[in-house]
């Protein structure tokens, strides 16, 4: 069965023909009109056209889609704010849409084809310029009111002593403080580090100086393994998910991820010697092959 694919993000918009195996071709690439609906419309249109009509389209995208009202949250795409947008494409490009977050596929993918196959309970991790992640249960995801579920970035996980030395407080984007979106993805750890020491450094530099012993670093990425884990165990817990894709630009750094992993293991209710924290082995093309796995 043929699919056709689109990953949505702020600057791009990613397309493919996706076949029964899942294997991604006719790769497109179109720049994402983020101000206008119409002109929004018209650039999923000129992808789909002259695909039959009975082919769906399925789309993730960098935000989130309400099971119930359709309504669309992305702060990167202000023309579809609370716009219930798989209804609107459905009508307009006149064949069936399902529309799913963006790291809710990551995760779908992973589970299916990465490195969650054969795990009855996956949650994906996305720590890249901010934090997300999306559960799967038995090969479907679970979107939860509003598609929220999966948000494990947000609520107050930092207060003025829940971290060893001094720690922000920082107001997030949800409109919460102290919630782990603040610190937890490549960026957060660049505020962390200029909040404790009053050094701006980019993310490369501070995890090199952290491999390499130098003691502000240590105690900036000791910090962030603190309250990531905390946060991951308490997902652990929760879930009961056996393993844990990780995807986003901090995937990449394996030693950070190998730390991470080790310190939330020690902290979840069950022994587990195998590795629960792992980088994801599809980030390339999780959006659009995981946008494949999507049903109705």
């Amino acid at each position: 069965m043929v699919i056709l694919c689109a990953d949505v993000g702020g600057s791009y918009i990613e397309f493919a023909q996706s076949d029964a195996g899942h294997r991604l071709t006719h790769r497109q690439r179109v720049p994402t009109p983020t101000q206008d609906l119409d002109l929004f419309v018209a650039a999923l249109a000129s992808l789909v056209d002259g695909y039959d009509r009975a082919i769906a389209l399925h789309i993730a995208i960098a935000g989130v889609c309400a099971p119930v009202t359709g309504r669309t949250r992305a702060a990167n795409i202000p023309c579809i704010y609370d716009v219930p947008l798989r209804q609107v494409l459905m009508q307009r490009l006149q064949r069936d849409v399902l529309v799913a977050n963006d790291a809710h596929c990551f995760a779908l993918n992973e589970a299916m084809q990465g490195v969650g196959q054969g795990h009855d309970i996956v949650f994906g991790v996305i720590l890249g310029t901010g934090v997300g992640g999306g559960l799967i249960v038995h090969g479907r995801p679970v979107i939860g009111p509003g598609g929220l579920a999966g948000e494990w970035g947000h609520g107050p996980f930092i207060t003025d002593s829940a971290l060893p030395g001094r720690a922000p407080m920082l107001p997030c984007q949800c409109g919460q403080q102290g919630c782990l979106d603040t610190i937890g993805g490549a960026r957060g750890i660049e505020r962390l580090h200029t909040f404790l020491h009053g050094e701006e450094l980019a993310i490369r530099p501070i995890l090199t100086h952290w491999e390499n012993g130098e003691s502000r670093a240590i105690e900036t990425v000791n910090i962030w393994l603190d309250r990531m884990s905390a946060g991951l165990a308490m997902v652990v817990n929760v879930t009961g998910a056996s393993i844990m894709p990780v995807g986003g630009g901090l995937a990449h750094q394996a030693r950070l991820l190998h730390a991470l992993d080790e310190k939330v293991r020690s902290r979840i209710l069950r022994q587990d010697t195998a590795a629960l924290v792992v980088p994801g082995a599809l980030p390339a093309e999780s959006g659009l092959a995981g946008a494949s796995w999507l049903k109705s």
